[in-house]
């Protein structure tokens, strides 16, 4: 592949693995197109695909996707720890090789002029492709959720940037853009007090003064009876895994709270791993130019 996209689309189904599997099977098998990972969370009940592709190719192999969470996915019958708007909650483009962010955000509106009118979806464009200031961060264009999503709507600044005017009626709505790289990451805390973990959340990400490349949540994993710190970092160059860890942790100490584990969704860039490494280890001066897988693909 000449030029690389990557697209990190979040589906809003974590239980039915028949349906997380129909949804993934329409990446294999695309000429320029590699399904590079998927999960499913059955508690926050939601799932991330990993694909990359060239440019073209991906942008079909996504909008079908779509179009096949939309025939299998009820959000009226949903139910789940992680905020969502849509059937297909979230479509991040990000630019890998030979690409820039002008041609990921030109290829986001494409696919979001055609899921607006192929599948009667409201579409709400975000981050670098955003048509509004107001309208960059996601969990702003996520607020109330598929619930409160028709209230909202009414409202001039939530009209949607292509589709109809009110919600699909099982699919919600979906944001779609074209971002940088973020990690994906889940501290577990040892308690099934949701409120600690909330609070934690709260002063652990930038709005509330904590890390500026941060966005944390609070959730409750009520299947294995702990709760669960849900972050992404946005820039991990600037805010790095080993740095969310450890706040989490320091602030877990307040409430007596011991973290019990962690989790990375999705795939993470070689540079974050190293970096938290490097700061676990003590070693000075490492760089990803001491990994041997990466000299090998040089």
């Amino acid at each position: 592949m000449d030029k690389i996209m990557e697209c990190v689309p979040n589906f809003s189904e974590g239980h039915d693995k028949r349906k997380i599997e129909e949804i993934a099977d329409v990446f294999r098998g695309k000429e320029g197109v590699k399904l590079l990972d998927y999960s499913g969370d059955a508690d926050h009940n939601r799932s991330v695909i990993t694909v990359v592709g060239e440019p073209e190719a991906l942008k079909n192999a996504v909008i079908e996707a779509i179009g096949k969470a939309v025939e299998l996915i009820d959000l009226t019958q949903h139910h789940g720890q992680h905020p969502r708007m849509g059937a297909v909650d979230v479509v991040p483009f990000i630019p890998v090789k030979n690409v820039t962010m002008e041609e990921a955000v030109a290829l986001s509106k494409e696919v979001a002029k055609t899921v607006g009118e192929r599948f009667g979806i409201p579409v709400y464009l975000y981050e670098k492709s955003a048509s509004a200031i107001h309208r960059e961060n996601l969990s702003a264009v996520r607020k109330g959720e598929f619930e409160g999503l028709a209230d909202k709507m009414k409202q001039p600044e939530w009209t949607p940037d292509f589709g109809p005017s009110e919600p699909h009626p099982t699919a919600g709505a979906v944001a779609i853009g074209a971002r940088t790289p973020l990690v994906a990451y889940n501290v577990n805390l040892g308690t099934n007090n949701l409120e600690i973990a909330v609070a934690i959340s709260k002063k652990v990400r930038h709005t509330g003064g904590g890390l500026r490349f941060c966005k944390a949540m609070g959730i409750a994993l009520e299947d294995r009876g702990v709760t669960q710190v849900s972050m992404n970092l946005t820039d991990y160059t600037q805010t790095a895994i080993y740095q969310a860890h450890e706040l989490v942790r320091i602030e877990a100490q307040r409430y007596g709270v011991p973290v019990v584990g962690a989790e990375v969704i999705g795939l993470v860039p070689v540079e974050a791993l190293v970096e938290t490494a490097a700061y676990y280890l003590g070693l000075e001066n490492f760089s990803v130019n001491q990994v041997l897988e990466a000299r090998l693909m040089e």
